[in-house]
């Protein structure tokens, strides 16, 4: 009998003393790691957003208490801030200017962009690439040059849309002189700039939305408006919700284009024709440095009006979108 055959096999080698450890933390650190990682990925933006978020609004909330001046004296007032907005004349005129600009900018735009929306998601429109990038560029364009562009078209003297006017025997308008105009003329700039912007997004609901339920709508023999009113819109609704909400929030902090349309005059025109809350909140908060605590309480009764109007557009739409 040879020597190989009568030597025995080598035993396998003993675990290491400290593998049952070793088990037991690789199966901890698995679980910290699936448990706890997802909240290690989005804690920069809870981090950006409590720094450049919560606290301005939270800081400002205390301002809005106090009988505050810039240069840092303030004394605790209470809630008196926010009883002398009720009789402000100013704060409901900008409210006013507010709501007005806001209607006639909002409700226009936002049925645009569902007409456009719902045309560029047609199948047999040609160059569709194309066009959706078009549609987008105002929204690219700045403001300062769509104000200025804007500007020249509403001028009284020598303005596009007064000469058109005139072409109908209409006398020239003075549109950064009375309300209803300037009003028009803003919402103009703005529905110019933001309905692209909310068409795209409106296109992006409508994509989603499978092809298999028009397909069996066009066999049911449904016509195009029947599956717009029965399928798109239904199907649109929580997009388009998002559309109301994003253009309300939009809409009460409107700044940039009525204080260019006035040439940077903060209050609107000579007699505040188009101030809106914002601009009144900068007025008073940093224009004005003895009443930062009032533009302050100003600040936050934007918010709740914001608040109050975007629950009130999400309650309406959805019932509308039934």
């Amino acid at each position: 009998m040879s020597l190989s055959a009568t030597t025995a096999p080598p035993s396998p080698a003993p675990p290491p003393p400290d593998a049952p450890a070793r088990r037991r933390r690789g199966y901890l650190l698995n679980r910290l790691d699936l448990k706890y990682s997802p909240y290690l990925y989005i804690a920069p933006f809870f981090l950006l957003f409590g720094v450049f978020g919560l606290y301005p609004m939270l800081r400002t909330a205390w301002m809005s208490l106090h009988d505050w001046d810039m240069i840092g004296d303030h004394t605790f007032i209470g809630l008196d801030n926010y009883s002398a907005l009720l009789s402000d004349d100013y704060f409901w005129n900008a409210l006013v200017n507010t709501f007005g600009i806001f209607a006639l900018s909002t409700i226009p735009q936002l049925l645009l962009a569902l007409f456009l929306a719902n045309l560029l998601n047609k199948t047999l429109l040609r160059a569709k690439t194309f066009f959706r990038m078009a549609i987008f560029v105002p929204n690219v364009v700045s403001v300062a040059a769509v104000a200025i562009v804007f500007g020249m078209l509403f001028q009284r003297e020598f303005g596009l849309f007064n000469w058109l006017l005139s072409l109908v025997g209409v006398d020239p308008v003075d549109w950064d002189g009375e309300r209803w105009s300037s009003w028009t003329a803003i919402a103009s700039m703005v529905n110019w700039r933001w309905t692209g912007y909310n068409t795209l997004i409106l296109l992006a609901g409508m994509q989603a939305i499978p092809k298999d339920l028009y397909e069996a709508a066009a066999i049911d023999g449904a016509s195009q408006w029947r599956q717009f009113w029965q399928i798109t819109l239904p199907m649109l609704k929580p997009t388009f919700i998002f559309v109301v909400i994003l253009s309300t929030i939009g809409g009460m902090q409107l700044f940039t284009e009525p204080l260019l349309f006035g040439n940077g005059n903060i209050i609107g025109g000579n007699q505040r024709e188009f101030q809106t809350l914002a601009m009144y909140m900068y007025e008073k908060g940093i224009t004005n440095l003895n009443t930062a605590g009032y533009g302050a309480a100003v600040a936050w009764a934007i918010f709740m009006i914001i608040v109050l109007v975007s629950l009130l557009n999400f309650l309406l739409v959805r019932r509308t979108a039934k």
